[in-house]
This record gives C-alpha cells, structure tokens and sequence, in this order.
C-alpha cells in the first residue's frame, strides 16, 4: 500500500463514490450494488454515474448492465443524464486510436499487433469501440474512467486486463496514491486472496513505475561541467 501524508485524502468524497459504483459492478450481490447506487446518487454528478454503470458493459457485459441501468433508473428516475453526440465509426477509430496510444504508452502498437493476431476484427472493436466510443466519449474525465475500470476489473479474473489499466490509469494522470485508493476501496466487495492477488500486480506496476521515473528524471540531468570538458 502506498503511504499517504497524515489527514490527506487521495480522492474526493464524489470519485469515492463513482469508483464504489464501478467496483460494485463485477459483485453479483444486488444489495452491493444498490447500495453503491445510493452513494452515488447522493454526492456523485448523475452523468458521471451513468457514464461509470454504461462503460462496464466492456467488462462485464450487456446483461450485467441492462441491470444496473434498470436498478439506477428505478432509483433516481429517467430519462438518461446525457445523450452523446452523433459520431461515425471514423470519428471512433480516430479518438480510440489517441485514447488507447495514452492508456498504454510504449507498449501500443505490440498491443494491437497481439490483439490483431488473435483476430484482426477484435484489433478494430477495440479501438474503435472500446477506447473510442466508450472509453474516448465525454462525461466523465478520462483518469477518472480508468480508475473505475481498476475497480471493477479488480473483482474479476482478469488479471492481464488489471494490470494494463493499473498502469493505464497511471498514464492518464493518475497519481499512485489515487490508484492505491481505488484498489482499497474494491476491497470492500473482494475476497482477500482476490483483493491479494490485485495487490501483487499494483505492487509490480508501482515498481516498475517508479523505475521509468527514475530513469526519465536521470536522462534529464544536464552533464557535469567535467562531462563537457570542463574544469
């Protein structure tokens, strides 16, 4: 676990309560989701509550999210917060490709040449439809998606996925201690050798993250007077 200054708060009261709702979402106990439901409703904006149950349908599927919508609907009324603007499957594959490039940085284009070897048609779902109508779309801020796709893939047996969108939220600004907060509140809901297990490949992710910004920072030192000749 990431140590925090006394008294300090990685996250707000409302992305509390927004990434409680994600990681609700892999539980199959109704009353965990409902009542996660409730949170959010009380201090989370409604849009990015709708946009947190509509983007598990990545991870979980349309009828674990037909659902929670029903659940939310009958709980804070309809019709839907927000309605996304008319766009082309262009206008998809052009944003999924920006979105996914930052979700996993050097490792992109092995990403897709992986996913395309699997099935070329599975490469182009995920970039258009995942990272760019569903992940890429407004209502609620990049960072703060991924954080909730943490929490929820942290309940699932999906530990390849978990351990792209751990370092996936770092990528899109995140802080660690952000990250760390997420997986603690997931806990809630988790079996300890699951919570456990999502732990093993934060730790193996904040290391390597550490080393990256180790490394970066020492190739940005300016050379010593007596690397340049100097006295």
């Amino acid at each position: 676990m990431i140590e925090r200054l006394p008294g300090a708060e990685p996250m707000t009261p409302e992305m509390a309560a927004l990434v409680r709702l994600a990681a609700a979402m892999s539980s199959p106990s109704e009353a965990i989701l409902a009542d996660a439901m409730r949170g959010a409703a009380e201090v989370a904006d409604r849009v990015a509550a709708e946009e947190v149950l509509l983007q598990g349908y990545l991870f979980v599927g349309y009828p674990a999210v037909l659902r929670a919508l029903a659940m939310w609907r009958r709980l804070v009324g309809g019709p839907a917060a927000a309605v996304a603007p008319a766009e082309t499957r262009e206008d998809w594959a052009e944003r999924g490709a920006q979105v996914c490039a930052r979700i996993y940085g050097g490792a992109y284009e092995r990403l897709r040449k992986n996913v395309a070897g699997l099935h070329p048609d599975l490469e182009r779902w995920m970039v258009e439809e995942g990272y760019g109508k569903v992940l890429g779309r407004p209502g609620l801020d990049l960072k703060e998606r991924e954080l909730c796709v943490v929490a929820l893939l942290a309940g699932l047996p999906a530990s390849h996925q978990l351990h792209s969108h751990l370092r996936g939220a770092l990528n899109a600004g995140a802080a660690p201690e952000e990250v760390d907060a997420a997986l603690e509140l997931a806990g809630m809901f988790l079996r300890p050798e699951r919570l456990a297990a999502a732990r093993r490949l934060w730790d193996d992710v904040y290391r390597r993250w550490l080393e990256r910004m180790a490394a970066s920072l020492e190739s940005a030192q300016p050379e010593s007077l007596e690397g340049r000749g100097g006295v």
